[in-house]
């Protein structure tokens, strides 16, 4: 019990950590830096979705959340290189 209540605790510290960073960055209006936090929170929300889907015992909707979370860190990737090349 000890350890879903830690990683309830962790991944709510995640999202919003990656939420305030897109509003900062958005605040700034560096849009780059702004996608960039949108696109791991995405990924990480997903993620975890993905885990709380499989612990209920729902396999079909775990893989589809499992899926999109993959497909939000290659964006995230995709706009880290974009970010460092200029």
């Amino acid at each position: 019990m000890k350890k879903i209540k830690n990683e309830k605790v962790i991944s709510l510290l995640l999202v919003a950590t990656a939420s305030f960073s897109a509003l900062y960055f958005i605040i700034q209006q560096n849009m780059n830096a702004a996608i960039l936090s949108m696109t791991v929170m995405f990924t990480l929300t997903n993620f975890f979705r993905s885990r709380t889907f499989k612990e209920q015992g729902h396999e079909k909707e775990s893989k589809w959340m499992r899926k999109m979370s993959i497909t939000f860190a290659v964006l995230s990737v995709l706009v880290l290189m974009i970010m460092i090349a200029g």
